[in-house]
């Protein structure tokens, strides 16, 4: 996953809202979202290649998002699985903070990663390319995620924090076609603004837009988890082909469990 918006507490009824665009080769084989079969209470996708997944939601309310750090000078050969580091806190009962303290501890035997993990009272974020590295607990408000730091200013990653820091979270209860339709923005950054990361100009420019498509690689899925106070939960999916078209969408509405953690 490439780009995720996340909103932590800044509704009273809405206390966790996540809109996020996973890209990935199209040759890759992955899984839609879904609940697991040896994990019944994890609702997320696989990946089929190397395991683990890269944005899910249990029904205790835990949660977790992975992107990747573009930095393709600093490749590890046989590196472990960064989306095991999603999928281990999904399977888990650990609390946020150990967990996210725990990875801060190995990050560097990892290629550059962001993690986010949380539930619906903490939410943690630990970055392998972040200076001292260490689980840093974030506040209330709206954060992007992207392929550089958190909250990092990139093109892609401020047009999606603009788009979305307007959409009013009640519309939440009508449709999600206005973020589905925020999260297929397919406008690129002019040149002088495209991040320095190691890639050719043009790669540069194809991956500087929110929602990205072309033959080989590109957005292969759009997600939207939303909680409410109440308990009501949601994971929404649509998949997409080469081509950019919707290939089929998944809604997994279910209650949290443990509605005590929405307060």
């Amino acid at each position: 996953m490439c780009i995720a918006y996340i909103a932590i507490h800044t509704h009273p009824d809405w206390p966790l809202f996540i809109a996020a665009n996973r890209d990935e080769f199209h040759q890759r084989p992955s899984i839609p979202a879904a609940p697991w079969a040896e994990h019944p209470n994890v609702i997320a996708g696989i990946d089929c290649q190397a395991g683990g997944t890269w944005l899910g939601i249990t029904r205790q309310g835990r949660f977790a998002l992975l992107t990747n750090y573009r930095d393709p000078g600093h490749i590890l050969a046989n590196a472990p699985s960064r989306g095991k580091l999603t999928s281990d806190y999904l399977t888990q009962n650990q609390p946020a903070q150990r967990y996210a303290q725990n990875i801060a501890d190995k990050a560097t035997a990892y290629n550059g990663f962001n993690l986010i993990v949380g539930d619906l009272r903490q939410t943690y974020y630990v970055g392998n390319r972040d200076a001292g590295i260490a689980a840093r607990l974030l506040a209330p408000g709206r954060h992007v995620l992207s392929n550089h730091l958190l909250d990092t200013p990139w093109p892609k990653a401020e047009r999606l924090r603009q788009a979305l820091d307007r959409f009013p979270l009640d519309q939440l209860e009508q449709s999600l076609a206005t973020v589905f339709n925020v999260l297929k923005d397919t406008t690129q950054a002019e040149d002088h603004a495209l991040p320095n990361t190691g890639l050719p100009q043009e790669r540069e420019r194809l991956l500087s837009s929110p929602f990205i498509v072309s033959p080989n690689y590109g957005t292969r899925c759009s997600t939207v988890i939303a909680v409410h106070a109440s308990g009501r939960a949601l994971l929404s999916e649509i998949s997409y082909g080469s081509t950019g078209l919707a290939t089929q969408r998944h809604d997994w509405p279910f209650m949290v469990e443990d509605t005590a953690t929405t307060l």
